[in-house]
């Protein structure tokens, strides 16, 4: 079974049963930077600490850094996105995930955001 989180950062979290999360941006976050025409992706089994970049995403109209809302080892990239990176747009929250994470502290998804407090804070912006 999995656990969907989310963050005021605009990142989305399934929290799978062995601990591991795979991440990727919302729907809102992909709607902001339009087209995307590429997506630098970390090395994996590189340890990322909590509020550090992660990966970057240029669209048409401007480059963005994910920060990553927790630590943790990358345990897999989504290969895809080096010759699709459209499926960022496309698919945000199904194809075009980003990576798969080894958590350091899986605790901390329990001060995330479920979908309905998501949705009422996007709605807020």
């Amino acid at each position: 079974m999995s656990i969907l989180k989310f963050t005021t950062e605009h990142e989305w979290l399934c929290i799978n049963a062995d601990g591991s999360a795979t991440i990727g941006i919302t729907e809102y976050a992909q709607e902001q930077l339009g087209d995307i025409v590429y997506v630098e992706l970390p090395e994996i089994n590189r340890h990322v600490e909590a509020r550090n970049n992660l990966v970057v995403i240029e669209s048409v109209k401007a480059v963005g850094e994910v920060k990553l809302s927790v630590g943790g080892t990358i345990a897999e990239i989504n290969p895809r996105l080096n010759d699709e990176p459209e499926l960022v747009n496309q698919a945000p929250q199904t194809d075009g995930w980003l990576v798969r994470l080894v958590l350091d502290d899986p605790g901390v998804i329990e001060a995330m955001l479920d979908e309905t407090a998501y949705r009422a804070f996007v709605a807020s912006l």
